[in-house]
């Protein structure tokens, strides 16, 4: 049923119609409540977050840090439209968030996102950007550096392989996308495990792409 459900949502667009702080966000209900959990738990000083979209999902985190009293966003996309830039800037809340436009994975982006997070910061790292399963385990394997113990990755659409048997403007993921990348991942890194507690609400963009490290 959970699953029937997420198809509506994919074939409908639902997500794109869900706006946080004024800002669209892109995300499912569900996924946000889950993140506000994960955030509110790990407490994190730098949240990492690869592929912005309109960037309601900085705004969120942000909105969250901003309530944790510390924190900084940090957005990075290969692209970041002028008019998504301009309402960020303007945004109160961007006094948290930092972008970065360029290739997750280029040196010179990961080596500028560096330069962002103190020393001993605790990080919380979301990849919501090329969902194809070689894009997402190269960025596994480049920002599970970031992760200490206790921290996470978020491998956001980890539904999309599952979505494109049956949605034939997604036949790029099938078999190809973001859970085949975890899936691949964890098969060589034993340092993340899966956190199945973050798949407790059943509806969801990204199941068992909740990866906590835990050594």
């Amino acid at each position: 049923a959970a699953f029937e459900w997420m198809k509506v949502v994919a074939n409908n667009k639902l997500s794109y119609e869900i706006d946080w702080l004024g800002i669209p966000i892109i995300q499912t209900p569900t996924d946000l409540v889950l993140m506000q959990e994960l955030i509110f738990k790990v407490k994190p000083d730098v949240i990492i977050e690869i592929g912005i979209a309109h960037g309601g999902s900085l705004v969120f985190y942000a909105s969250l840090l901003e309530l944790l009293g510390k924190g900084k966003v940090v957005g990075i996309d290969v692209e970041i439209r002028e008019h998504n830039r301009k309402v960020l800037e303007k945004h109160p809340l961007f006094k948290r968030i930092a972008l970065i436009e360029g290739n997750s994975l280029s040196r010179k982006v990961f080596a500028k996102a560096e330069t962002l997070i103190p020393r001993q910061a605790k990080i919380l790292v979301c990849l919501d950007s090329d969902h194809t399963k070689a894009h997402v385990l190269k960025e596994l394997q480049l920002y599970q550096k970031f992760i200490k113990p206790g921290g996470y990755i978020i491998v956001f659409d980890t539904i999309a392989s599952a979505l494109a048997k049956f949605n034939s403007s997604d036949k790029k993921y099938l078999d190809n996308g973001p859970a085949e990348a975890v899936r691949e991942f964890l098969k060589k890194n034993k340092s993340f495990v899966i956190d199945k507690k973050c798949d407790k609400l059943f509806i969801s963009t990204s199941p068992n792409g909740y990866l906590k490290r835990i050594k």
